[in-house]
């Protein structure tokens, strides 16, 4: 629990526990179980009572710790401290910040077991999980719970079901709950309709009518009623810092809180630019775009975000740089757009796309953006696959990374190691033995069978 360390001194409640220890307590070494010396337990612990334990468990969840909440709730347990319903709440937010969704499960388990029954809002961060999760059939299963514990559904409840099937495109089952809310009195908001673009951007087989559906929705949401969630509805979500953008799984998530990023009034045409870049449809991007500008809204940085990468996917790369380029000069440009831009000039590993992605990594640099993990074992792995040339692109990227002490992920260094041996490079070349050597460190510690998984645990941290 040395994370925790910071929470607890800033609270001031909690007495002060060293590193070491706490660490020793998270990875389950001397559980209190054993027993101890009164002076040890007092050293080792770090909560007390249901208050103070609430406090570590919400530092977790804002932290976005998720893989250590189930440590606190043990320790809680062992402490003989009793969960109250506002320790659940915390836990099952932070399950569905981390998209765990058998911890979400065990979580409202043991909620049922000390007597307490999940209440409409609890409902609605399980099913807002099991679309992170992609996991309609849970979601369905939760709403034919809420029905036999009679639980009333509220507005959100039903934009939460809808978003989370429109996760695995069940486009029937979408329509299913549009017909509900219809019968219950609910008007369709700007985020029902987002989720009916996400389902059909998601369904599978494609159909033929995808992008004729998706334009379709943005021009009926220019109308939307606003559904039956005033403060009441929303008040829990403010307190647990939970966005709608968030609970509904929309692509915008990750960006609700960075100010200046998304413009809200914009949310139906972040999610249907969003999908023709999934979908690669330059001709409905242009569309979208040009309805922007007649409604004279501005472009915000994740509209010309996902333009650039549906351009890019689509093999236009000078429309990628011209959209960028005119954003860039009239308005600050954050560090997302410029990795977008180069990780996208890349595919194809084109002699123009790696100028184009050496270039704007230059830029991005001379203006003193820094990569962080995600973002550099992104882009390692997309300069790792090019065949020819001097690999000047993946070598900058991993030179960037290396001055900030940032290793990225097992198979970006994979596959920056093999694209380094593939070329005529001398075996004592200090760059070789460099990257071997942290290429050795990461597969002692992860294992070969574990790539994929923590590739997404390191880039996320």
């Amino acid at each position: 629990m040395g994370l925790l360390k910071s929470s607890l001194l800033l609270q001031g409640q909690l007495r002060n526990a060293t590193v070491a220890a706490a660490a020793a307590a998270s990875a389950g070494v001397g559980r209190r179980g054993v027993a101890t010396s009164t002076e040890e337990y007092m050293r080792r612990n770090y909560a007390n009572n249901v208050s103070e334990y609430n406090t570590v468990i919400g530092s977790l969840v804002q932290q976005r710790r998720p893989y250590l909440l189930r440590d606190a709730y043990d320790d809680m347990l062992l402490d003989g401290v009793q969960p109250v319903r506002d320790t659940f709440h915390n836990l099952i937010v932070g399950t569905m910040k981390g998209s765990r969704l058998q911890d979400a499960f065990y979580f409202r388990d043991q909620m049922r077991e000390m007597g307490l029954q999940p209440d409409v809002n609890l409902y609605n961060f399980l099913i807002s999980t099991c679309g992170k999760c992609k996991n309609s059939d849970a979601a369905i299963l939760l709403l034919e719970e809420m029905k036999a514990h009679g639980v009333k559904l509220k507005g959100e409840t039903y934009i939460c079901l809808l978003n989370a099937l429109a996760a695995t495109g069940r486009t029937d089952q979408v329509y299913a709950i549009v017909r509900d809310m219809t019968a219950a009195g609910l008007g369709l908001n700007k985020y029902c309709y987002a989720g009916l673009i996400t389902a059909f951007k998601n369904k599978t087989p494609a159909s033929e009518d995808t992008m004729a559906k998706i334009l379709e929705f943005v021009q009926q949401s220019k109308g939307w009623q606003y559904v039956e969630r005033i403060a009441n509805d929303s008040a829990e979500n403010i307190m647990m810092n939970v966005s709608e953008e968030e609970l509904y799984n929309l692509p915008t998530a990750d960006y609700a809180n960075r100010r200046g990023f998304i413009f809200k009034p914009l949310t139906i045409y972040h999610v249907a630019i969003h999908a023709c870049a999934d979908l690669q449809s330059k001709e409905t991007l242009e569309t979208l775009l040009e309805m922007i500008t007649k409604e004279g809204f501005p472009y915000d940085p994740f509209v010309v975000m996902h333009a650039v990468r549906c351009y890019l996917r689509c093999g236009d790369i000078d429309s990628a740089v011209k959209m960028f380029e005119e954003f860039s000069s009239s308005k600050p440009t954050p560090a997302e757009l410029y990795v977008t831009l180069a990780e996208g000039a890349m595919i194809g590993h084109t002699p123009r796309g790696m100028q184009v992605a050496q270039e704007t990594l230059e830029k991005m640099t001379s203006r003193n953006f820094f990569l962080n993990p995600k973002m550099g074992t992104d882009l390692l792995l997309a300069a790792s696959g090019e065949k020819t040339g001097g690999y000047t692109t993946a070598n900058y990227v991993w030179d960037l990374l290396q001055t900030r002490n940032i290793v990225p992920a097992l198979p970006a260094v994979e596959a920056y190691h093999r694209g380094l041996k593939e070329r005529e490079i001398p075996s004592d070349d200090p760059r070789l033995l460099n990257v071997a050597r942290v290429l050795d460190n990461l597969q002692l510690r992860f294992g070969p069978r574990r790539f994929t998984q923590n590739a997404r645990t390191q880039s996320s941290n």
